[in-house]
């Protein structure tokens, strides 16, 4: 979060507090606010602790940004229970708007929302020398090896050649996930979706599929350096549970 978002942050913070505590009259809370805002999240059923707990929360965090100022300024054993608190707080109130028991009125909704939208922003800003260096990189890699690329999607994955109306085909298939996807908030690779496209052309032409092809792309996906990472850090997580 830049420090120019600081005072809005702060704004709609006590804006959705006040609204959340309004909820919350008459209830207090007992010790940690986290657990009963989870189960919340996990069960979407209101209690009397969900409300008093997510008001609390929303008072900590708000309390912890405008304390140092930036997130990048919390130290760094603190900013990872920080964001944790933010994105449970969002969970909760994109499940508490969507409540049609909660009875909540047009402004609130508003209130909520912007605050919500505050708590995304936070969480999710990249730096803009990220989004240069990220738009850069793939250029390049393409620019360098665009041919074993082409080679590869035009004439090795099916028996025949692209077609022009294949490409088309495989190309608006994979913008229309991709699309969906972003908007749902799913995880989706590119270059997945746009070689299974390209593979399911071929499939519904009857062009048939070369397996060869097709086993070395699933072996590179499975153990490329970011699917390889994912493994390891579920490997470490399991091991840690027990």
């Amino acid at each position: 979060m830049p420090e120019s978002g600081i005072v809005e942050f702060a704004k709609n913070s006590t804006a959705a507090a006040d609204v959340v505590k309004h909820k919350a009259a008459g209830y207090n809370v007992l010790g940690n606010p986290r657990p009963a805002v989870t189960v919340y999240v996990s069960q979407r059923k209101i209690n009397e602790g969900t409300y008093p707990s997510l008001a609390l929360l929303i008072h900590d965090i708000a309390g912890q940004v405008q304390q140092y100022g930036s997130l990048a300024r919390i130290p760094a054993e603190a900013v990872g229970n920080t964001r944790n608190d933010m994105y449970l707080v969002s969970e909760a109130l994109r499940f508490l708007m969507k409540d049609k028991e909660n009875d909540l009125s047009k402004e609130e909704v508003a209130t909520l929302s912007s605050y919500k939208k505050s708590l995304d922003n936070a969480t999710n800003f990249i730096p803009t020398w990220v989004k240069i260096a990220v738009a850069i990189a793939p250029g390049l890699g393409t620019m360098i090896g665009w041919k074993r690329i082409v080679v590869t999607v035009g004439e090795k994955i099916g028996k025949s050649h692209l077609t022009y109306a294949q490409g088309a085909s495989a190309e608006l298939v994979a913008a229309t996930t991709i699309a969906a996807a972003d908007i749902y908030g799913l995880p989706v690779s590119t270059t997945h979706v746009l070689s299974s496209g390209v593979a399911g052309t071929m499939a519904a032409n009857r062009s048939g599929l070369q397996w060869a092809t097709i086993r070395n792309l699933a072996m590179a996906w499975m153990l490329t350096l970011l699917p390889a990472s994912r493994h390891v850090a579920a490997l470490i997580l399991v091991s840690q549970q027990r």
